[in-house]
């Protein structure tokens, strides 16, 4: 499949130009550094899929408001938050093909700037007073939040399982994605059934992207990726590249992908390289990301044909095939 994401944002082209303007006045303080350090990540060249996500399901429904673009903000805002605190907490140094905020400006920094925007985001979603967004949104926050500790705590953990692998990842990626469904469904007041079906698409397709970014960092090209083949490793993370070794791998093979996850040996990445194609571990994960993908488009069966529905089918086509 060779669309851009470029090709995701044409049915919304005017949302995504007032999106863009609307972050730029938002980033807005007399905090020089603030300005800069959200300059800086904001403009490092994101998909905005959440954002983008959110404009089409509210479209898709129906809805003819601008409320929308503020609340793609929001979730802009809340995701980038949570990219500060992560390069933080992971000690990144590359994110996007160029050095992470933390790199560039401290950890210091990096942290207080990533709570400004967490800040700004509740200002902006109580101006637009609507308790039930408030509350969507609060959940999310809440939930991602708990999402990060999780992952924290199986940080060099090589006895994590599947399941618990896929409650980090419905917890600290998918959670925000099934915020941005349900809010465009809430925006434009859709039924319960339509709300629920679009929050469902969001899980499911963030549940894709996680699964397809933990295997392209065992097979992905630096140069499309942003980011260098093995970071995972290197930080201890037991995505489900490696589960899939511990589960599938001969005994030197899982002795090997252990050890390395426990003593976060980048040096090793070769050697557990050669383990995570010989097991088929790249396709089992690209495997389970089509099923997720699956999952959302069916959920998307009782939405009106429309050239939004047809993009957010595509997209969740995109989100299982993409190489960057």
């Amino acid at each position: 499949m060779n669309e851009s994401v470029d090709s995701f944002r044409l049915p919304i082209a005017a949302d995504v130009v007032a999106l863009d303007q609307l972050i730029r006045t938002r980033l807005d303080s007399d905090v020089v550094l603030i300005g800069q350090v959200a300059q800086y990540i904001i403009g490092s060249g994101g998909k905005r899929l959440r954002p983008a996500l959110l404009m089409l399901a509210a479209r898709a429904c129906g809805y003819s408001g601008a409320d929308h673009i503020e609340l793609a903000a929001v979730v802009e805002f809340i995701h980038t938050a949570t990219l500060l605190h992560d390069d933080v907490v992971d000690e990144s140094d590359l994110r996007r093909g160029r050095k992470t905020a933390n790199a560039q400006f401290g950890n210091a920094a990096t942290v207080l700037v990533g709570d400004f925007l967490y800040s700004r985001s509740f200002q902006m979603m109580t101006s637009l007073g609507n308790m039930r967004v408030m509350q969507v949104l609060a959940e999310a926050t809440n939930t991602i939040a708990e999402g990060e500790v999780l992952q924290l705590l199986n940080i060099s953990n090589a006895d994590v399982d599947v399941e618990q692998y896929l409650k980090v990842i419905r917890r600290k990626t998918a959670k925000l994605f099934e915020a941005a469904g349900r809010l465009g469904a809430v925006l434009s007041g859709a039924d319960a059934t339509i709300e629920e079906a679009l929050a469902g698409y969001g899980a499911h397709l963030g549940i894709s992207f996680q699964l397809v970014d933990d295997a392209l960092d065992y097979s992905g090209d630096p140069e499309q990726t942003g980011k260098n083949v093995g970071t995972d490793l290197g930080e201890g993370k037991p995505t489900l590249p490696l589960i899939h070794v511990m589960r599938e791998g001969n005994a030197e093979e899982r002795a090997l992908v252990r050890q390395a996850i426990v003593e976060r040996r980048i040096e090793d990445l070769p050697a557990v390289l050669a383990a995570v194609h010989r097991t088929g571990a790249i396709e089992h994960t690209r495997a389970q990301a089509a099923v997720a993908a699956k999952t959302a488009s069916a959920l998307l069966k009782d939405l009106p044909d429309s050239s939004y529905r047809r993009t957010l089918l595509d997209l969740s086509t995109f989100s299982a095939e993409r190489s960057f």
